[in-house]
């Protein structure tokens, strides 16, 4: 039986298959609202047998979004307008995440078709803010926010979630990742400040601890967490830093670790391959013992399924692959010969000969 192609509980939660939809930002937003595009775009790998379909980054407050075109879950409307897509998605026997983000001093920035930079107020922008006034390349320098600031943070991702699940997301997602807000606090890199949010491993750490503890406190979804595995920077946030942090999201509640990396830093020396990230998801998953998924140039059905197979994580996170075939689970559930549910109208495509 294939291993790809089998069922997986999370918290009470049974998926069918641990080929998921990782989040991919689409700059296709009117004011943080989702639309037809995000219906269709999500829709699409429901329908194409992912096992667990997430959104995209999604901000948990206005200056959050990394450009203006970002979605939202900031406001009653926004989550109302998610409500549409998440039906559609359950009407396919699917499951629908929501990843809730804070872009940081990586906000307010061009659609990438549009150019690079920082957006300026006049053309719909609005000053970033960050763990330290550092800009990242030559975006425009951040606002240090203040310590009250960042205190009241964990609970602007607690409303966030409970908008989410009020509108029927099954799972959450917290991105502590890729050079955002949080990661942006978890890094010496990119966190100079001397309060209590900065400094050693405990204060820089400390905001994604209490953001975990709110959102967790208010609801019993599962619950994953999105890190930057390593900075691929020299001083930076390191994967034996992440092995740590891991175990302590797990006490507090923290399901699954969605291992990536980078993205902190402009210029990185990344070794960039097929599944060049799976060895960061395979030490979380061995040394915090903790759930993992795994994300990065992941493409071939045998591919994922000898990831799972051999116990180097728990789900394959799917981007490219998917924007190239939303139908990729379905294929790769043929190809591995695995029998899974198909779409009545897909049922004459069974055949992919």
């Amino acid at each position: 039986m294939s291993r790809l192609f089998s069922p997986i509980t999370v918290r009470g939660l049974t998926l069918p298959n641990r080929a998921w939809v990782s989040p991919m930002c689409q700059y296709s937003a009117t004011d943080g609202l989702p639309g037809d595009w995000h219906l269709v775009h999500l829709g699409q790998f429901a329908a194409g047998g992912a096992g667990l379909v997430f959104t995209e980054a999604t901000a948990v407050t206005p200056e959050g979004r990394i450009s203006p075109q970002d979605t939202g879950i900031w406001s009653d409307e926004q989550a109302e307008a998610w409500r549409r897509i998440v039906t559609f998605v359950h009407g396919q026997d699917t499951a629908i995440g929501m990843q809730l983000a804070h872009a940081g001093r990586k906000a307010s920035t061009r659609r990438p078709w549009e150019g690079a930079g920082s957006v300026p107020p006049e053309e719909g922008g609005w000053p970033s803010v960050g763990a330290d006034a550092q800009p990242f390349g030559s975006y425009a320098p951040a606002r240090p926010l203040s310590t009250d600031e960042v205190a009241a943070l964990p609970e602007a991702f607690a409303r966030a979630a409970r908008r989410a699940v009020d509108a029927g997301f099954d799972v959450l997602e917290l991105h502590f990742a890729h050079g955002y807000l949080v990661h942006q606090f978890l890094s010496p890199l990119s966190n100079t400040r001397t309060d209590r949010y900065g400094g050693d491993f405990d204060g820089r750490t400390r905001l994604a601890l209490e953001i975990a503890d709110a959102v967790r406190a208010t609801t019993d979804v599962p619950l994953f967490a999105r890190l930057s595995a390593t900075d691929w920077t020299e001083g930076g946030w390191t994967a034996d830093d992440s092995v740590r942090l891991a175990k302590l999201l797990a006490e507090r509640g923290i399901d699954l670790i969605d291992a990536s990396s980078g993205g902190n830093t402009p210029h990185p020396d990344i070794p960039v391959g097929p599944g060049y990230q799976v060895p960061f998801a395979e030490r979380i998953r061995t040394e915090a013992g903790l759930p993992t998924g795994a994300v990065g140039m992941i493409t071939d059905p045998q591919q994922a399924e000898d990831i799972i197979a051999g116990e180097q994580a728990d789900a394959v996170f799917l981007a490219r692959a998917l924007l190239r075939d939303p139908h990729w689970p379905l294929r790769a559930a043929n190809a591995l010969g695995a029998d899974v549910r198909w779409p009545d109208q897909y049922a004459r495509a069974k055949s992919w000969h």
